[in-house]
């Protein structure tokens, strides 16, 4: 059983007028924020409105980098050549920090948003790419991985601190990979049945695939996404769960990673 995991939420995915998920209120839960950087969503007052509550709360700042696609939320599929998506990782990374510097603070992980997420989890080449653009910017940055993904195997192959990553309100395919948001019910959106979910996945030390496949996983950090109308009740029960099984939440640098 483990004695300690972190808990993020993507957060600050609002953008000029508009405000998505309840930021401040999620705050209360977890311990690290994987913050939208300007491309799919956010803005340089979003940014640093985000990293001034997340200081206040004691929850360490991380980059939520995705596709430059405001229009599709950054959940569409981008082919993009690996050296452009490397310079694109980097150029949101330095966002990040420029707000955070205002409020005395680093960026300490990076976790790519959406259909970069899961294009990142099939693709090595699109996986180095973002990681040689953290190495660059700070070859200190968590590279936070969807566990058995090829980001797990580009962190470890570049030398970068990792994060294997497991979500609390989404189900998985057979192959370890996330199920797509096209089919019925992927998203979870019931806090008792993700609580129950979680408790089996910290207690087996296993991800649950949607057809009931167990299949052995680390996991370092846990997901909830903080731009659904759930995202608050998601996190207050996954605290709830940890707290039940005796598992303290910590933010991701008091980690002990490989």
């Amino acid at each position: 059983m483990l004695d300690s995991i972190n808990l993020n939420a993507d957060m600050g995915e609002g953008f000029g007028a508009y405000d998505i998920g309840s930021d401040a209120e999620i705050l209360k839960y977890i311990k690290s924020a994987s913050i939208a950087c300007g491309a799919h969503a956010g803005d340089p007052n979003v940014m640093h409105r985000v990293v001034t509550l997340a200081k206040e709360h004691g929850v360490s700042i991380g980059a939520h980098p995705g596709f430059n696609d405001i229009w599709g939320f950054g959940r569409r599929r981008i082919d993009m050549n690996p050296r452009d998506l490397e310079y694109l990782i980097a150029y949101q990374l330095g966002a990040l920090q420029a707000m955070a510097a205002y409020v005395g603070e680093k960026v300490t992980h990076v976790k790519p948003h959406g259909a970069l997420n899961n294009m990142a989890a099939e693709n090595l080449e699109l996986a180095l790419a973002i990681g040689r653009a953290m190495k660059t910017v700070d070859r200190d940055l968590i590279y936070v991985a969807l566990a058995h993904s090829q980001m797990e195997r580009a962190a470890e192959q570049l030398g970068l601190p990792l994060a294997r990553e497991a979500f609390v309100d989404r189900l998985y395919d057979d192959d370890g990979n996330l199920a797509s948001r096209k089919l019925s019910g992927t998203v979870i959106t019931d806090p008792e049945v993700a609580k129950d979910r979680l408790v089996r996945m910290i207690e087996g030390q296993q991800i649950i695939s949607r057809n009931g496949k167990h299949i052995p996983t680390r996991m370092d950090t846990l997901c909830v996404h903080g731009d659904e109308p759930t995202g608050v009740a998601m996190a207050k029960a996954a605290r709830e769960a940890l707290a039940s099984l005796g598992v303290d939440v910590v933010p991701l640098p008091q980690l002990k990673l490989s």
